[in-house]
């Protein structure tokens, strides 16, 4: 059940203090057009040692419904912003249904799909695995220095560390076309219930695409292609550029990667080790530490995966931190910003996600 804030929560708004006082100094006040301010009430997920719950459904706190319009609202770009609670079965979102580019959000669907593989005696995180130059993508992709001349053998279990900690685009790319390809995340997504959330065609094609380029295997390693871009003139690039934010070849909307985020805690994606295992490669990320990650406090944990896009002059794409929040007490929450476009630099939007932790962190009381 969803429900327009500016028609039917008057009543959860009208103990609100006014929004424009929460503006963060040097933003912009907020639009006067009604805000894109939802909440949805789901059915909690089922916790054996969870007490018993009250016959109301649980709804969130006023101060977190005000600091996400807030944010939302005085962003100068298109963000997208979700906050899930697991364990009690609501949703708080700004313009949580718009799809947006996940750029290496989407690294979490190919590790899902991965250790799905696992679970079904497919394959083995032991499994070796010899990588060639040919297997090179581009941009971020640290593997690229191991690999030589005879190739560099290594396991699945290390590839998706490395997808998954580092980012590595090469890392991911291999395992995309071990287990099937774009279309075999596609039909996992689907069978498994994450709606909202489309798979794009693997890096190298999307990166291209994006670019406005179609994808050579001679770029291999990302030289050619930055080569190839660089030669392309502004205009060019920039029809391309709004082509992909307008359609996104690998969108997903902020309330879609909750939900698989929110199914993935739940359980219902993987077997019980295989779950963990993959949260805790989620827990160990090395990239991103001052995005959502910034508003961490004491006895906070975050298992989460950034995504990064393509910049044209002062303009930055697919800006983005996903993950799974979890309190001292153990309540947990699905966290998605995704920002598809904006101007504004890098500490800005870092702050930007940042606030939304601690908004979870302080209506949480702890």
């Amino acid at each position: 059940m969803s429900i327009s804030v500016s028609h039917r929560l008057a009543g959860i708004l009208a103990a609100v203090t006014s929004l424009g006082a929460c503006v963060p100094a040097g933003r912009q006040p907020m639009r006067p057009a009604p805000p894109p301010l939802t909440v949805t009430t789901v059915a909690p997920a089922p916790r054996p040692s969870a007490p018993t719950r009250p016959s109301t459904r649980p709804q969130p706190a006023a101060d977190l419904l005000n600091a996400v319009q807030a944010l939302g609202a005085s962003f100068k770009g298109q963000v997208g912003i979700t906050v899930r609670d697991i364990d009690e079965g609501w949703v708080v979102a700004w313009d949580g249904d718009t799809r947006r580019p996940q750029q290496s959000v989407s690294k979490l669907w190919v590790a899902i799909a991965v250790m799905d593989a696992v679970d079904r005696g497919q394959i083995s995180l032991s499994d070796r695995v010899t990588l060639t130059r040919a297997d090179l993508t581009l941009f971020h992709q640290p593997i690229r220095a191991l690999i030589g001349a005879d190739g560099y053998t290594t396991t699945i279990e290390e590839l998706l560390r490395g997808a998954m900690t580092r980012s590595d685009n090469t890392c991911n790319d291999v395992l995309l076309w071990r287990v099937g390809g774009p279309a075999a995340i596609n039909r996992m997504l689907d069978a498994k219930g994450v709606e909202g959330v489309t798979f794009g065609p693997g890096e190298r094609v999307l990166q291209a695409k994006t670019a406005g380029l179609e994808w050579r295997p001679e770029w291999a390693g990302g030289w050619g292609f930055l080569q190839a871009r660089a030669a392309m003139t502004y205009e060019a690039r920039a029809k391309a550029l709004n082509r992909y934010l307008a359609a996104p070849y690998d969108g997903a909307s902020a309330n879609g990667v909750t939900l698989g985020l929110s199914l993935l805690a739940q359980g219902k994606l993987l077997s019980a080790r295989s779950t963990a295992s993959l949260l805790t490669l989620m827990r160990s990320s090395k990239t991103g530490p001052l995005r959502l990650k910034s508003g961490l406090r004491p006895g906070w944990s975050l298992a989460h995966k950034t995504g990064t896009g393509q910049d044209l002059g002062s303009l930055s794409t697919g800006y983005n931190d996903i993950g799974l929040l979890v309190a001292p007490n153990g309540h947990r929450y699905a966290v998605a910003v995704m920002i598809a476009s904006t101007r504004e630099p890098i500490p800005v939007r870092m702050r930007l996600m940042g606030d939304v932790t601690r908004a979870v962190v302080a209506s949480a009381g702890n």
